[in-house]
C-alpha cells in the first residue's frame, strides 16, 4: 500500500477547481458532499 502526500493532493485539487473557476462550494454541490470536506482537502487536513 501507499501513503498518499496530502499537501499534494490539496495544491492538485484546488489548482483544478480554479481552473475550472469552481468555488469550494460548487465543486462540494457537484461532487454531492460539504464545502468543508473541499477545504480539508485543499489544506491537507483530510483523514481519508
Amino acid at each position: 500500500m501507499f501513503e498518499i502526500d496530502k499537501q499534494k493532493f490539496g495544491a492538485f485539487v484546488a489548482g483544478l477547481r480554479r481552473e475550472k473557476g469552481y468555488t469550494q462550494k460548487e465543486l462540494a454541490d457537484r461532487l454531492f458532499i460539504s464545502d468543508k470536506a473541499v477545504s480539508k482537502w485543499e489544506t491537507g487536513v483530510s483523514h481519508s
